[in-house]
């Protein structure tokens, strides 16, 4: 159900009050306009354009799946960037910590369900909803046209059209990309491709013979949904490298500096890392601390790279800093440990060549990296490969069509679309839009690490602030 219309709904809209269409309502989207929300109450007329009833959870939080938990201690996780720990006294207070006992670790960190957080996040906005500050509109955007009169028509998918001044995009990752190998099991039932929906696990018997491409974060999460159910068939799990996420430290900490001077290259970046970590392990420091380090200075790191070597960085160590970076909750990485030690789960490099549907199963070809072709048959084939950002301009219909008109196109890295230093998207012309911005990960290529939960809130936080800083001293404002 759509929101309460706002003061401005009806059409008399007052000279100050510009409207801000914000689309997409995933987490990336709620963080803008909570944030537009608090720095200028009352001077914008703020859109969430979002299909879900509920804005905050997106595709990550919205899931009901109970196993799938958050992979940052809630301490870390806020919607309101000056109150780091927001989250975790809402969560302390809440008391799902009593319904969940196991969220909460030894030493005080808690790692909720997913969709927990989604509803923290939901509550915290209700307010503004309820005032009108913020609207929801419970649909999907189709098409985005921008005016000679320098405002933007926003089409919808009910028929119905928004009439924006500024646009934020804040879309969704694009959904993984279906291997060629696996392309003939396309249609069987038994290729499970969207791992997030609750129900998608329940036709798995406890003694299915089960495939996962993919070795990662979402990897883990299958397996510890399917274990949760009394799964305790074989699952293979394959992928070109057979890299597991890697879990927390239990204490927090950082170590070393990346910023002064920054690195140049890749390699020299590589090798300060590695030469960091071992000075840490000196001290009896956990390499997290290292990685945290670079976490958080990943925006200077990125800048002070040239495009170049940015390329092979993306090319040659991203997956390595994938793993290293996204980390898997205690509880889930207890299950994966559990059932790789018991046999049940096996992880394999290489990759699916050929896949066949039969009565009896689906045949896959594995190609295995030191050689040799490995035949299997599965009950259950589940992808687990990720976002393909690179395939967002064919696959997402909206930045298609929006590519087709050269508002957007892709980063030379492939990893979202361009954006200049403020986050404005850049078209085929090669110039920033006065009008639309790219809030959330889609951004990286420009911005650096923004993939994490407290990277996409401060650069949501960027965004509203700029967009609101382009209202009052207009589109060349010095930062």
């Amino acid at each position: 159900m759509n929101a309460p219309a706002g003061p401005f709904r009806d059409g008399r809209r007052e000279d100050s009050a510009k409207t801000i269409a914000i689309v997409g309502g995933g987490f990336t989207g709620a963080a803008v306009a909570h944030q537009i929300a608090r720095r200028a109450p009352g001077q914008f007329r703020i859109v969430v354009i979002e299909p879900r009833t509920q804005i905050g959870g997106g595709v990550a939080y919205s899931t009901l799946e109970p196993a799938q938990r958050i992979n940052v201690p809630a301490s870390r996780m806020s919607l309101v960037q000056s109150d780091p720990c927001n989250f975790d006294r809402w969560l302390r207070a809440d008391g799902v910590l009593r319904d969940d006992p196991a969220a909460l670790l030894p030493d005080g960190r808690a790692f909720p369900a997913r969709a927990v957080f989604g509803r923290y996040v939901a509550e915290t906005l209700e307010p503004f909803l309820l005032s009108g500050e913020i609207e929801h509109l419970c649909t999907r955007v189709v098409d985005i046209l921008p005016g000679a009169d320098g405002r933007t028509t926003v089409e919808l998918a009910d028929g119905s059209t928004v009439v924006a001044d500024y646009v934020a995009l804040a879309a969704t990752h694009p959904a993984p990309t279906l291997p060629p190998a696996l392309k003939e099991i396309a249609d069987d039932p038994r290729l499970l491709r969207d791992t997030q929906a609750h129900s998608v696990f329940d036709a798995v018997q406890p003694d299915a013979r089960v495939l996962i491409v993919g070795t990662g974060l979402t990897m883990a999460d299958i397996v510890a949904s399917l274990d949760a159910r009394g799964h305790r068939g074989p699952i293979i799990a394959v992928s070109r490298r057979g890299l597991l996420s890697r879990g927390h430290t239990d204490v927090a900490g950082e170590f070393g500096t990346f910023v002064e001077p920054p690195s140049k290259t890749a390699l020299s970046l590589l090798r300060r890392i590695r030469m960091t970590v071992v000075a840490a392990a000196a001290e009896k420091r956990p390499w997290q601390h290292v990685l945290d380090v670079v976490r958080n200075q990943g925006p200077q790191i990125w800048a002070a790279l040239p495009k170049r070597e940015r390329a092979k960085l993306v090319k040659r160590l991203r997956p390595f800093w994938d793993v290293h970076r996204f980390r898997v909750a205690p509880q889930i990485e207890a299950v994966v440990e559990r059932r790789i030690e018991d046999g049940s789960l096996t992880v394999l490099v290489g990759e699916p060549i050929s896949a066949h549907g039969g009565e009896d199963g689906i045949e896959v070809a594995l190609r295995l990296r030191r050689g040799g072709v490995r035949v299997e048959r599965f009950d259950i084939v589940a992808l687990a490969t990720g976002p393909a950002h690179r395939a967002l301009v064919e696959d997402d219909p909206l930045v298609s069509r929006l590519a087709k008109a050269g508002l957007v196109g892709l980063d030379p890295f492939g990893l979202g679309l361009a954006v200049d230093e403020r986050s404005r998207a850049i078209g085929a012309d090669g110039r920033p839009s006065p009008t639309l911005w790219v809030a959330g990960p889609l951004a990286r290529g420009t911005v650096g690490e923004l993939m994490g939960l407290p990277e996409v809130a401060r650069h949501a936080e960027a965004v509203a602030g700029d967009i609101v800083k382009s209202h009052v001293f207009g589109f060349d404002h010095a930062s």
